[in-house]
Protein backbone atom coordinates (compact mmCIF):
# COMPACT_ATOMS: atom_id res chain seq x y z
CA UNK A 1 0.00 0.00 0.00
CA UNK A 2 1.19 3.32 -1.26
CA UNK A 3 1.61 6.03 1.35
CA UNK A 4 -0.72 8.45 -0.75
CA UNK A 5 -3.42 5.37 -0.56
CA UNK A 6 -2.65 5.38 3.35
CA UNK A 7 -3.27 8.88 4.01
CA UNK A 8 -6.18 8.96 1.24
CA UNK A 9 -7.53 6.40 4.26
CA UNK A 10 -7.14 7.80 7.14
CA UNK A 11 -9.01 11.17 6.01
CA UNK A 12 -11.77 9.08 4.33
CA UNK A 13 -12.21 6.82 7.28
CA UNK A 14 -12.27 9.45 10.05
CA UNK A 15 -14.73 11.79 7.44
CA UNK A 16 -17.17 9.29 7.37
CA UNK A 17 -17.03 9.38 11.36
CA UNK A 18 -18.15 12.88 11.62
CA UNK A 19 -14.77 14.53 11.08
CA UNK A 20 -13.98 17.63 9.71
CA UNK A 21 -10.89 17.46 7.33
CA UNK A 22 -8.81 20.30 7.50
CA UNK A 23 -5.93 21.32 5.85
CA UNK A 24 -1.75 21.04 6.75
CA UNK A 25 -0.72 24.17 8.74
CA UNK A 26 2.10 25.02 6.92
CA UNK A 27 6.13 23.95 8.64
CA UNK A 28 6.26 27.67 9.12
CA UNK A 29 3.66 28.35 11.77
CA UNK A 30 1.10 31.17 11.79
CA UNK A 31 0.24 31.78 15.13
CA UNK A 32 2.84 29.93 17.15
CA UNK A 33 5.84 32.37 16.58
CA UNK A 34 8.29 30.85 19.67
CA UNK A 35 8.80 27.54 17.68
CA UNK A 36 10.88 27.08 14.31
CA UNK A 37 8.47 24.87 12.40
CA UNK A 38 5.30 22.84 13.10
CA UNK A 39 6.29 19.66 14.68
CA UNK A 40 3.04 17.90 15.59
CA UNK A 41 -0.38 17.78 14.45
CA UNK A 42 -1.21 19.22 17.31
CA UNK A 43 0.78 22.27 17.40
CA UNK A 44 -1.85 24.54 15.29
CA UNK A 45 -5.05 23.17 17.30
CA UNK A 46 -3.69 24.16 20.70
CA UNK A 47 -5.78 27.13 21.37
CA UNK A 48 -8.92 25.00 20.08
CA UNK A 49 -7.38 22.14 23.01
CA UNK A 50 -7.27 24.89 25.42
CA UNK A 51 -10.83 25.69 24.52
CA UNK A 52 -11.63 27.70 21.81
CA UNK A 53 -14.23 26.94 18.97
CA UNK A 54 -12.59 25.42 15.94
CA UNK A 55 -13.90 27.17 13.12
CA UNK A 56 -14.43 23.64 11.62
CA UNK A 57 -16.30 22.02 14.32
CA UNK A 58 -15.28 19.89 17.37
CA UNK A 59 -14.29 16.18 15.57
CA UNK A 60 -11.21 16.95 12.95
CA UNK A 61 -8.40 15.19 11.09
CA UNK A 62 -5.93 16.18 8.85
CA UNK A 63 -2.35 15.21 7.51
CA UNK A 64 0.44 17.44 9.16
CA UNK A 65 3.67 18.12 7.78
CA UNK A 66 5.89 18.20 10.35
CA UNK A 67 9.90 19.31 10.88
CA UNK A 68 11.79 18.04 14.02
CA UNK A 69 15.24 19.24 14.03
CA UNK A 70 16.85 17.10 17.13
CA UNK A 71 17.82 14.42 15.18
CA UNK A 72 19.46 15.96 11.96
CA UNK A 73 23.03 14.44 12.95
CA UNK A 74 21.47 10.83 13.61
CA UNK A 75 19.85 11.12 9.42
CA UNK A 76 21.96 8.15 7.56
CA UNK A 77 20.51 5.26 9.99
CA UNK A 78 17.82 3.15 8.88
CA UNK A 79 14.92 5.04 10.51
CA UNK A 80 15.40 8.73 11.25
CA UNK A 81 14.04 11.37 9.25
CA UNK A 82 14.14 15.69 9.65
CA UNK A 83 10.98 15.63 7.47
CA UNK A 84 7.94 13.58 8.15
CA UNK A 85 3.86 13.26 7.68
CA UNK A 86 1.55 13.04 10.53
CA UNK A 87 -2.00 11.55 10.35
CA UNK A 88 -4.10 12.89 13.06
CA UNK A 89 -7.60 13.00 14.75
CA UNK A 90 -8.87 15.10 17.18
CA UNK A 91 -12.22 15.61 19.61
CA UNK A 92 -12.32 18.45 21.16
CA UNK A 93 -14.59 17.90 23.89
CA UNK A 94 -16.96 15.65 21.60
CA UNK A 95 -15.95 12.08 21.66
CA UNK A 96 -13.45 10.06 24.38
CA UNK A 97 -11.09 7.10 24.71
CA UNK A 98 -13.98 4.61 24.24
CA UNK A 99 -15.00 5.93 20.43
CA UNK A 100 -11.37 6.83 19.91
CA UNK A 101 -9.77 3.37 20.77
CA UNK A 102 -12.86 1.44 19.02
CA UNK A 103 -12.23 4.15 16.05
CA UNK A 104 -8.18 3.28 16.15
CA UNK A 105 -8.71 -1.05 16.27
CA UNK A 106 -11.64 -0.30 13.20
CA UNK A 107 -8.88 1.32 10.59
CA UNK A 108 -5.44 -1.01 11.53
CA UNK A 109 -7.96 -3.74 11.32
CA UNK A 110 -10.55 -3.09 8.72
CA UNK A 111 -9.11 -0.16 6.74
CA UNK A 112 -5.20 -1.25 6.72
CA UNK A 113 -5.76 -5.06 7.41
CA UNK A 114 -3.02 -5.50 10.07
CA UNK A 115 -4.04 -8.56 11.71
CA UNK A 116 -5.17 -8.58 15.70
CA UNK A 117 -2.15 -10.61 16.74
CA UNK A 118 0.68 -8.32 15.31
CA UNK A 119 -1.05 -5.64 17.44
CA UNK A 120 -0.38 -4.57 21.04
CA UNK A 121 -0.69 -1.19 22.75
CA UNK A 122 0.36 0.27 26.23
CA UNK A 123 -1.58 2.32 29.06
CA UNK A 124 -0.81 4.64 31.70
CA UNK A 125 0.25 2.66 35.03
CA UNK A 126 -0.92 5.47 37.34
CA UNK A 127 0.93 6.71 40.16
CA UNK A 128 0.13 9.00 43.05
CA UNK A 129 -1.10 11.86 41.41
CA UNK A 130 -3.35 9.90 38.81
CA UNK A 131 -4.61 6.53 39.19
CA UNK A 132 -3.96 3.71 36.54
CA UNK A 133 -5.79 4.12 32.87
CA UNK A 134 -7.97 1.13 33.15
CA UNK A 135 -10.75 2.53 31.26
CA UNK A 136 -8.56 2.46 28.03
CA UNK A 137 -7.73 -0.94 28.78
CA UNK A 138 -10.90 -2.03 29.25
CA UNK A 139 -11.87 -0.63 26.09
CA UNK A 140 -8.97 -2.42 24.12
CA UNK A 141 -10.47 -5.36 25.57
CA UNK A 142 -13.84 -4.80 24.32
CA UNK A 143 -12.80 -4.34 20.87
CA UNK A 144 -11.51 -7.55 21.00
CA UNK A 145 -7.50 -7.35 21.88
CA UNK A 146 -6.41 -10.15 24.12
CA UNK A 147 -5.61 -9.10 27.57
CA UNK A 148 -1.88 -10.06 27.14
CA UNK A 149 -0.85 -8.16 24.58
CA UNK A 150 -1.96 -4.89 27.02
CA UNK A 151 0.70 -3.06 28.78
CA UNK A 152 1.15 -1.02 31.22
CA UNK A 153 3.78 1.80 32.10
CA UNK A 154 4.55 4.86 33.79
CA UNK A 155 4.56 8.54 32.56
CA UNK A 156 7.45 8.43 31.21
CA UNK A 157 5.80 6.40 28.63
CA UNK A 158 2.25 6.49 28.70
CA UNK A 159 1.48 10.32 29.54
CA UNK A 160 1.55 13.79 27.63
CA UNK A 161 1.72 17.19 28.64
CA UNK A 162 2.66 20.23 27.07
CA UNK A 163 5.69 21.95 28.95
CA UNK A 164 5.73 22.14 32.51
CA UNK A 165 2.13 23.42 33.21
CA UNK A 166 -1.02 22.92 30.80
CA UNK A 167 -3.73 20.31 29.97
CA UNK A 168 -2.24 16.71 30.10
CA UNK A 169 -3.77 13.02 30.16
CA UNK A 170 -2.60 9.51 30.12
CA UNK A 171 -2.01 7.84 26.54
CA UNK A 172 -2.66 4.56 24.97
CA UNK A 173 0.23 3.62 22.39
CA UNK A 174 -0.09 1.20 19.43
CA UNK A 175 2.41 -0.94 18.43
CA UNK A 176 3.41 -3.03 15.12
CA UNK A 177 4.68 -6.53 16.16
CA UNK A 178 7.64 -6.68 13.24
CA UNK A 179 7.83 -10.84 13.44
CA UNK A 180 11.63 -10.23 14.51
CA UNK A 181 13.02 -12.54 17.39
CA UNK A 182 12.37 -11.44 20.96
CA UNK A 183 15.27 -9.85 22.41
CA UNK A 184 14.55 -11.85 26.09
CA UNK A 185 11.75 -13.66 27.88
CA UNK A 186 10.52 -10.09 28.98
CA UNK A 187 10.43 -8.17 25.44
CA UNK A 188 7.87 -6.01 24.77
CA UNK A 189 6.58 -2.61 23.55
CA UNK A 190 9.58 -0.78 25.95
CA UNK A 191 12.28 -2.21 24.74
CA UNK A 192 14.51 -0.95 22.12
CA UNK A 193 15.45 -4.10 20.53
CA UNK A 194 12.81 -3.20 16.63
CA UNK A 195 10.50 -6.04 17.47
CA UNK A 196 8.13 -3.47 18.10
CA UNK A 197 7.41 -0.49 16.38
CA UNK A 198 4.97 2.42 18.15
CA UNK A 199 2.69 3.18 15.09
CA UNK A 200 -0.14 5.82 16.77
CA UNK A 201 -0.54 7.18 19.85
CA UNK A 202 -3.74 9.00 21.60
CA UNK A 203 -3.49 11.45 24.04
CA UNK A 204 -6.31 11.77 26.36
CA UNK A 205 -6.45 15.09 27.77
CA UNK A 206 -8.47 14.85 30.84
CA UNK A 207 -6.05 16.91 32.98
CA UNK A 208 -4.89 20.15 33.87
CA UNK A 209 -1.35 20.60 35.48
CA UNK A 210 -0.46 23.47 37.24
CA UNK A 211 1.74 24.49 40.64
CA UNK A 212 -1.07 23.18 42.68
CA UNK A 213 -0.94 19.54 40.60
CA UNK A 214 -3.40 17.80 39.06
CA UNK A 215 -6.89 18.29 38.51
CA UNK A 216 -9.89 17.31 36.32
CA UNK A 217 -10.71 19.60 32.78
CA UNK A 218 -14.07 20.01 32.12
CA UNK A 219 -13.42 19.20 28.02
CA UNK A 220 -11.80 15.62 27.39
CA UNK A 221 -10.11 16.06 24.42
CA UNK A 222 -8.41 13.14 21.80
CA UNK A 223 -5.15 13.92 20.45
CA UNK A 224 -3.61 11.44 18.44
CA UNK A 225 -0.74 10.95 15.50
CA UNK A 226 0.53 8.26 13.43
CA UNK A 227 3.77 8.54 11.48
CA UNK A 228 3.14 8.06 7.80
CA UNK A 229 5.98 7.47 6.50
CA UNK A 230 6.58 4.71 9.10
CA UNK A 231 3.29 2.88 8.94
CA UNK A 232 4.04 2.96 4.83
CA UNK A 233 7.69 0.83 5.86
CA UNK A 234 6.09 -1.17 8.46
CA UNK A 235 2.70 -2.28 5.55
CA UNK A 236 5.44 -2.26 2.72
CA UNK A 237 7.18 -5.32 4.76
CA UNK A 238 10.09 -2.98 4.10
CA UNK A 239 13.32 -2.69 5.98
CA UNK A 240 13.76 1.39 6.11
CA UNK A 241 11.66 4.45 5.06
CA UNK A 242 13.97 4.60 2.43
CA UNK A 243 13.00 1.19 0.83
CA UNK A 244 9.84 2.66 -0.08
CA UNK A 245 7.86 4.88 -2.86
CA UNK A 246 8.62 7.90 -0.75
CA UNK A 247 12.37 7.63 -1.40
CA UNK A 248 13.08 5.31 -4.36
CA UNK A 249 13.75 7.09 -7.12
CA UNK A 250 16.27 9.22 -5.53
CA UNK A 251 17.91 6.53 -3.93
CA UNK A 252 18.14 4.87 -7.01
CA UNK A 253 19.51 7.72 -8.97
CA UNK A 254 22.07 8.30 -6.11
CA UNK A 255 23.42 4.88 -6.50
CA UNK A 256 23.77 5.46 -10.17
CA UNK A 257 25.59 8.57 -9.87
CA UNK A 258 27.68 7.78 -7.23
CA UNK A 259 31.65 6.64 -7.63
CA UNK A 260 31.67 5.74 -3.90
CA UNK A 261 29.29 3.03 -2.55
CA UNK A 262 27.94 4.73 0.98
CA UNK A 263 24.33 3.97 1.05
CA UNK A 264 24.41 6.43 4.42
CA UNK A 265 25.35 9.20 2.44
CA UNK A 266 23.02 8.12 -0.63
CA UNK A 267 19.83 8.49 2.84
CA UNK A 268 21.69 11.80 4.31
CA UNK A 269 21.22 13.40 0.59
CA UNK A 270 18.16 11.72 0.03
CA UNK A 271 16.13 12.92 2.95
CA UNK A 272 17.88 15.89 3.33
CA UNK A 273 17.06 17.10 -0.15
CA UNK A 274 12.91 16.61 0.61
CA UNK A 275 12.86 17.97 4.04
CA UNK A 276 14.70 21.20 2.31
CA UNK A 277 12.39 21.29 -0.35
CA UNK A 278 9.32 20.89 1.60
CA UNK A 279 11.21 23.82 4.37
CA UNK A 280 11.49 26.16 1.46
CA UNK A 281 7.92 25.79 -0.42
CA UNK A 282 6.21 26.69 2.81
CA UNK A 283 8.23 30.13 3.20
CA UNK A 284 11.81 29.78 4.67
CA UNK A 285 15.01 31.18 3.68
CA UNK A 286 18.29 30.25 4.36
CA UNK A 287 20.07 32.15 6.99
CA UNK A 288 22.18 32.15 10.19
CA UNK A 289 19.39 32.01 12.61
CA UNK A 290 17.09 30.25 13.86
CA UNK A 291 14.74 28.15 11.14
CA UNK A 292 16.86 29.50 8.10
CA UNK A 293 20.17 28.21 10.16
CA UNK A 294 18.56 24.46 9.87
CA UNK A 295 17.72 24.71 6.11
CA UNK A 296 21.32 26.28 5.81
CA UNK A 297 22.56 23.16 7.61
CA UNK A 298 20.32 20.21 5.95
CA UNK A 299 22.07 21.65 2.06
CA UNK A 300 25.06 22.29 3.27
CA UNK A 301 25.18 18.96 4.99
CA UNK A 302 23.36 17.09 1.83
CA UNK A 303 26.34 18.90 -0.29
CA UNK A 304 28.91 17.59 1.41
CA UNK A 305 27.67 13.75 1.41
CA UNK A 306 26.91 14.43 -2.69
CA UNK A 307 30.96 15.08 -2.53
CA UNK A 308 31.43 12.01 -0.47
CA UNK A 309 30.02 9.71 -3.04
CA UNK A 310 32.18 11.75 -5.71
CA UNK A 311 28.61 13.02 -7.27
CA UNK A 312 29.42 15.90 -9.58
CA UNK A 313 27.75 19.21 -7.99
CA UNK A 314 26.66 19.78 -11.51
CA UNK A 315 23.80 16.96 -11.28
CA UNK A 316 22.28 18.89 -8.14
CA UNK A 317 19.14 20.14 -10.09
CA UNK A 318 18.35 17.21 -11.89
CA UNK A 319 18.05 16.03 -8.44
CA UNK A 320 16.66 18.56 -6.82
CA UNK A 321 13.46 18.36 -10.09
CA UNK A 322 13.29 14.56 -9.15
CA UNK A 323 12.59 14.93 -6.15
CA UNK A 324 10.50 17.52 -6.40
CA UNK A 325 8.26 14.99 -9.50
CA UNK A 326 8.27 12.20 -6.93
CA UNK A 327 6.48 14.05 -4.49
CA UNK A 328 4.00 16.10 -6.44
CA UNK A 329 1.17 13.35 -6.10
CA UNK A 330 1.14 14.02 -2.52
CA UNK A 331 1.96 17.52 -2.74
CA UNK A 332 0.96 19.40 -5.96
CA UNK A 333 1.98 22.77 -4.43
CA UNK A 334 5.54 22.35 -5.17
CA UNK A 335 4.73 22.42 -8.61
CA UNK A 336 4.15 26.30 -8.12
CA UNK A 337 7.17 26.45 -6.46
CA UNK A 338 9.76 24.72 -8.37
CA UNK A 339 12.14 27.72 -9.56
CA UNK A 340 12.33 28.56 -5.98
CA UNK A 341 13.22 25.31 -4.25
CA UNK A 342 15.56 24.77 -6.91
CA UNK A 343 17.32 28.04 -7.32
CA UNK A 344 17.48 28.40 -3.68
CA UNK A 345 19.35 25.26 -2.87
CA UNK A 346 21.66 25.69 -5.73
CA UNK A 347 22.37 29.49 -4.46
CA UNK A 348 22.97 27.89 -1.08
CA UNK A 349 25.33 25.10 -2.20
CA UNK A 350 27.66 27.67 -4.25
CA UNK A 351 27.87 29.24 -1.16
CA UNK A 352 28.93 26.01 0.42
CA UNK A 353 31.44 25.44 -2.18
CA UNK A 354 33.02 28.87 -1.41
CA UNK A 355 32.79 28.11 2.25
CA UNK A 356 34.56 24.75 1.95
CA UNK A 357 37.68 26.72 -0.27
CA UNK A 358 37.94 29.39 3.16
CA UNK A 359 38.11 26.67 5.34
CA UNK A 360 40.57 24.53 3.42
CA UNK A 361 42.44 27.98 4.04
CA UNK A 362 42.19 27.61 7.92
CA UNK A 363 42.75 24.11 7.65
CA UNK A 364 46.43 25.11 5.94
CA UNK A 365 47.20 27.89 8.54
CA UNK A 366 46.59 24.96 11.54
CA UNK A 367 48.89 22.47 9.69
CA UNK A 368 51.38 25.40 9.54
CA UNK A 369 51.50 25.91 13.29
CA UNK A 370 51.33 22.37 13.98
CA UNK A 371 54.15 21.94 12.36
CA UNK A 372 56.14 24.62 13.91
CA UNK A 373 55.00 22.80 17.57
CA UNK A 374 56.72 20.08 16.34
CA UNK A 375 53.12 17.98 16.61
CA UNK A 376 51.54 15.44 14.07
CA UNK A 377 48.38 15.76 15.52
CA UNK A 378 45.35 18.43 14.61
CA UNK A 379 43.60 18.96 17.74
CA UNK A 380 40.33 18.48 19.14
CA UNK A 381 39.70 21.90 19.14
CA UNK A 382 40.82 23.43 15.69
CA UNK A 383 38.68 20.59 14.05
CA UNK A 384 35.87 21.81 15.82
CA UNK A 385 36.56 25.58 15.23
CA UNK A 386 36.74 24.65 11.72
CA UNK A 387 33.09 22.76 11.92
CA UNK A 388 31.20 25.79 13.82
CA UNK A 389 32.82 28.40 12.57
CA UNK A 390 33.55 28.00 9.06
CA UNK A 391 31.57 24.79 8.59
CA UNK A 392 34.33 22.76 7.74
CA UNK A 393 33.66 19.04 7.50
CA UNK A 394 35.64 16.99 10.24
CA UNK A 395 35.62 13.99 8.05
CA UNK A 396 37.20 16.47 4.92
CA UNK A 397 39.86 17.58 8.06
CA UNK A 398 40.86 13.87 8.96
CA UNK A 399 41.48 13.49 4.89
CA UNK A 400 43.27 16.45 4.79
CA UNK A 401 45.20 15.28 8.13
CA UNK A 402 45.91 12.14 6.87
CA UNK A 403 47.26 13.44 3.03
CA UNK A 404 49.48 15.39 4.86
CA UNK A 405 51.20 12.40 7.35
CA UNK A 406 49.35 14.10 10.25
CA UNK A 407 46.72 12.58 12.69
CA UNK A 408 43.66 14.16 14.66
CA UNK A 409 42.60 14.36 18.00
CA UNK A 410 38.93 12.55 16.71
CA UNK A 411 37.94 12.00 20.67
CA UNK A 412 38.33 15.76 21.63
CA UNK A 413 36.28 16.80 18.79
CA UNK A 414 33.41 13.97 19.51
CA UNK A 415 33.25 15.76 23.09
CA UNK A 416 33.06 19.28 22.22
CA UNK A 417 30.65 17.99 19.16
CA UNK A 418 28.20 15.86 21.62
CA UNK A 419 28.20 18.97 23.83
CA UNK A 420 27.18 21.34 20.86
CA UNK A 421 24.71 18.97 20.32
CA UNK A 422 23.07 18.78 23.56
CA UNK A 423 22.47 22.71 23.54
CA UNK A 424 21.37 22.66 20.11
CA UNK A 425 18.41 19.61 21.23
CA UNK A 426 17.83 21.41 24.63
CA UNK A 427 17.36 24.46 22.32
CA UNK A 428 15.03 22.99 20.13
CA UNK A 429 12.79 21.79 23.02
CA UNK A 430 12.89 24.83 24.71
CA UNK A 431 11.73 26.39 21.83
CA UNK A 432 9.11 23.76 21.03
CA UNK A 433 8.15 23.77 25.03
CA UNK A 434 7.64 27.59 25.04
CA UNK A 435 5.45 27.59 21.58
CA UNK A 436 2.81 25.63 23.20
CA UNK A 437 3.01 26.09 27.24
CA UNK A 438 3.79 30.45 26.27
CA UNK A 439 -0.19 30.53 25.56
CA UNK A 440 -0.94 32.81 28.30
CA UNK A 441 -2.30 36.62 29.10
CA UNK A 442 1.15 38.49 28.11
CA UNK A 443 1.80 36.50 25.16
CA UNK A 444 -2.07 36.90 23.95
CA UNK A 445 -1.88 40.63 24.27
CA UNK A 446 1.67 40.62 22.51
CA UNK A 447 -0.38 39.12 19.56
CA UNK A 448 -3.47 41.19 19.99
CA UNK A 449 -1.12 44.22 19.62
CA UNK A 450 0.42 42.85 16.38
CA UNK A 451 -3.29 43.42 14.91
CA UNK A 452 -2.98 47.29 15.79
CA UNK A 453 0.89 47.79 14.85
CA UNK A 454 -0.05 45.68 11.22
CA UNK A 455 -3.22 48.49 10.68
CA UNK A 456 -0.99 51.28 12.06
CA UNK A 457 2.11 51.12 9.87
CA UNK A 458 -0.31 50.34 6.67
CA UNK A 459 -1.65 53.85 7.67
CA UNK A 460 1.59 55.81 8.24
CA UNK A 461 3.64 53.61 5.16
CA UNK A 462 0.98 52.78 2.83
CA UNK A 463 -0.84 49.37 2.33
CA UNK A 464 2.35 47.74 0.78
CA UNK A 465 3.35 47.27 4.38
CA UNK A 466 2.16 43.83 5.01
CA UNK A 467 3.22 41.30 7.68
CA UNK A 468 5.97 38.61 6.72
CA UNK A 469 6.15 37.27 9.86
CA UNK A 470 6.33 37.55 13.59
CA UNK A 471 7.92 36.26 17.00
CA UNK A 472 6.35 36.49 20.20
CA UNK A 473 7.66 36.31 23.60
CA UNK A 474 6.63 36.87 27.17
CA UNK A 475 8.94 39.65 27.06
CA UNK A 476 8.18 41.93 23.12
CA UNK A 477 6.97 41.75 20.11
CA UNK A 478 9.03 41.08 16.93
CA UNK A 479 7.15 42.07 13.62
CA UNK A 480 8.54 42.05 10.27
CA UNK A 481 6.36 43.67 7.18
CA UNK A 482 6.90 44.66 3.51
CA UNK A 483 9.18 48.45 3.83
CA UNK A 484 11.94 49.32 0.84
CA UNK A 485 13.48 51.87 3.67
CA UNK A 486 13.99 52.55 7.27
CA UNK A 487 11.54 54.24 8.62
CA UNK A 488 11.76 57.90 9.60
CA UNK A 489 12.09 58.65 13.58
CA UNK A 490 8.58 60.92 12.74
CA UNK A 491 7.20 57.77 11.39
CA UNK A 492 7.59 55.51 13.94
CA UNK A 493 6.58 58.07 16.35
CA UNK A 494 3.23 58.10 14.17
CA UNK A 495 2.48 54.02 14.50
CA UNK A 496 2.77 54.32 18.28
CA UNK A 497 0.65 56.95 18.65
CA UNK A 498 -1.86 55.22 16.29
CA UNK A 499 -1.61 51.88 18.09
CA UNK A 500 -1.94 53.87 21.63
CA UNK A 501 -5.32 55.92 20.45
CA UNK A 502 -6.75 52.78 19.96
CA UNK A 503 -5.81 50.85 23.12
CA UNK A 504 -6.76 54.05 25.18
CA UNK A 505 -10.36 53.78 23.26
CA UNK A 506 -11.00 50.62 24.62
CA UNK A 507 -12.19 48.70 21.31
CA UNK A 508 -13.78 45.32 21.81
CA UNK A 509 -12.20 42.55 19.86
CA UNK A 510 -14.74 40.38 18.22
CA UNK A 511 -14.25 37.01 16.30
CA UNK A 512 -16.53 36.14 13.61
CA UNK A 513 -16.31 32.46 11.73
CA UNK A 514 -17.31 32.79 7.86
CA UNK A 515 -16.00 31.30 4.49
CA UNK A 516 -12.70 32.39 2.99
CA UNK A 517 -14.90 34.16 0.52
CA UNK A 518 -17.13 35.76 2.74
CA UNK A 519 -13.82 37.13 4.87
CA UNK A 520 -12.65 38.59 1.95
CA UNK A 521 -15.44 40.24 0.69
CA UNK A 522 -15.61 41.58 4.43
CA UNK A 523 -12.37 43.40 3.55
CA UNK A 524 -10.24 41.27 6.20
CA UNK A 525 -6.76 40.98 5.71
CA UNK A 526 -5.67 37.51 4.78
CA UNK A 527 -1.78 36.88 5.44
CA UNK A 528 -1.56 33.53 4.48
CA UNK A 529 -4.93 32.46 2.35
CA UNK A 530 -3.90 29.42 0.72
CA UNK A 531 -3.40 27.66 4.04
CA UNK A 532 -7.04 28.08 5.23
CA UNK A 533 -9.56 25.69 5.47
CA UNK A 534 -13.31 26.49 4.11
CA UNK A 535 -14.06 28.09 7.33
CA UNK A 536 -12.07 31.05 8.89
CA UNK A 537 -12.25 33.25 11.68
CA UNK A 538 -12.01 36.48 11.63
CA UNK A 539 -10.82 38.89 14.38
CA UNK A 540 -12.18 42.91 14.56
CA UNK A 541 -10.80 45.44 16.56
CA UNK A 542 -13.27 48.26 16.78
CA UNK A 543 -14.15 49.77 13.39
CA UNK A 544 -10.23 49.46 13.09
CA UNK A 545 -8.72 46.35 12.43
CA UNK A 546 -10.25 43.04 10.43
CA UNK A 547 -7.90 40.05 10.19
CA UNK A 548 -8.22 36.10 9.57
CA UNK A 549 -6.66 34.83 12.52
CA UNK A 550 -6.45 31.30 14.53
CA UNK A 551 -5.89 34.03 17.92
CA UNK A 552 -5.67 34.23 20.71
CA UNK A 553 -6.73 37.88 21.39
CA UNK A 554 -7.87 39.61 24.76
CA UNK A 555 -11.44 40.77 24.21
CA UNK A 556 -11.02 45.04 24.54
CA UNK A 557 -7.46 46.96 23.66
CA UNK A 558 -7.55 48.42 27.05
CA UNK A 559 -6.06 45.05 28.46
CA UNK A 560 -3.11 45.95 26.72
CA UNK A 561 -1.33 48.81 28.36
CA UNK A 562 1.07 51.02 27.07
CA UNK A 563 3.00 50.16 23.59
CA UNK A 564 6.51 51.56 22.64
CA UNK A 565 8.40 50.81 20.33
CA UNK A 566 11.70 49.51 20.94
CA UNK A 567 13.66 49.41 17.80
CA UNK A 568 13.37 49.33 14.35
CA UNK A 569 16.19 47.57 11.54
CA UNK A 570 16.05 45.71 8.65
CA UNK A 571 15.28 41.81 8.49
CA UNK A 572 16.25 40.88 5.24
CA UNK A 573 16.06 42.68 1.18
CA UNK A 574 12.85 44.94 1.27
CA UNK A 575 11.57 43.80 4.93
CA UNK A 576 11.64 45.61 7.91
CA UNK A 577 11.67 44.55 11.73
CA UNK A 578 9.89 46.19 14.76
CA UNK A 579 10.53 45.58 18.20
CA UNK A 580 8.10 46.95 20.78
CA UNK A 581 6.43 45.67 24.52
CA UNK A 582 4.08 46.76 26.19
CA UNK A 583 4.15 48.93 29.42
CA UNK A 584 1.67 48.18 32.35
Amino acid sequence: MKAIEIRNKYLNFFKRHGHAVIPSAPLVPENDPSVLFTTAGMQPLVPYLLGEKHPAGNKLTDYQKCVRTVDIDDVGDNRHLTYFEMLGNWSLGAYFKEESIAMSFEFLTKELGIPVEKLSVTCFAGDEDCPRDDVAANCWKKVGLPEEKIYFFGKEDNWWIAGEEGPCGPDTEMFYDTGKEPCSENCNPSCGCGKYVEIWNNVFMEYYKDQNGYRKLEQQNVDTGLGLERMTMLLQGKETPFDTEIFAPIMEKLESLAKVSDIQSRRIVAEHLRSSMMIISDGAKPSNVDRGYVLRRLIRRMTRHLNKLQISLEELEGLINLTIDNALEMYPELEANRAMIVSTIVEEKDKFVKTLAHGEKEFEKALERAEAEGKNVIDGETIFKLYETYGFPPEVTEELAKENGFEIDASKFDELFKAHQEKSRLGSEQKFKGGLAEQNEITTAYHTATHLLHKALQIVLGEHAKQKGSNITVDRLRFDFSHPEKMTKEQLEEVEKIVNEKIAEDLPVTCQEMTLEEAKKSGATGLFENKYGDKVKVYSIGDFSKEICGGPHVTHTGELGHFKIKKEESSSAGVRRIKAILEK
